[in-house]
């Protein structure tokens, strides 16, 4: 994780999560995982901030934990949310992290080095279990790298970059789009990891 991204929500976790508890749902991503994930099966959200999806996973019949590389979201997302769990991860290592049935990576990865974004979409399938599926996004930048008012980076990069470490998995769904809840363009993909063989 860029390290000042990582100070500027560490600074800020409770203004952060205002912000996005505030924000109108995000039906679209709601729409897409009630489509695609392994119903009652069991689903990581990494980069999970203050908890919003982690919630609303549990309470839409899909058992989750929440993973996040800042310690100061994670409070905020243990306050909100005391009855669920959180722990700390850090892309690309997730050290600690186990398999799951469903990944979701929500608007994460731009804030990584470029150099680390590869290496994290391959580390993320790997959590992914056979046959699962895996929903990653990241918002899009055009041009050059930029860093916003509180310094979070957000890199510029080609979803071909994301697409290459995703080759032996089935694409479900690749498109760019408009977020319903931060109304900021970006770019999803939902994947499904090949299931073991059964040889008779």
């Amino acid at each position: 994780m860029d390290r000042q991204t990582l100070a500027a929500y560490d600074l800020d976790a409770a203004a952060f999560a205002k912000d996005w508890v505030d924000q109108p749902a995000p039906v679209d991503l709601q729409e897409i995982v009630e489509r695609f994930f392994v119903r009652g099966g069991t689903s990581a959200d990494i980069g999970c901030g203050c908890g919003r999806e982690v919630a609303w996973l549990h309470a839409n019949g899909f058992s989750a934990v929440g993973f996040d590389a800042s310690e100061g979201l994670l409070n905020e997302a243990r306050r909100r949310y005391p009855s669920l769990k959180f722990a700390h991860a850090e892309l690309p290592d997730l050290r600690g992290v186990g398999t799951f049935d469903n990944v979701l990576c929500e608007t994460v990865i731009m804030h990584l080095d470029r150099k680390q974004i590869a290496a994290s979409v391959r580390r993320l399938l790997d959590i992914v279990k056979p046959s699962g599926i895996l929903y990653l996004s990241w918002r899009v930048t055009e041009g050059a790298d930029q860093r916003d008012a509180q310094g979070r980076l957000y890199v510029a990069f080609d979803a071909a970059l994301v697409l290459a470490e995703l080759k032996t998995t089935t694409v479900l769904l690749d498109e760019e789009a408009v977020s319903a809840s931060s109304g900021k363009k970006i770019h999803r993909l939902v994947v499904k990891k090949p299931g073991l063989e059964i040889r008779e």
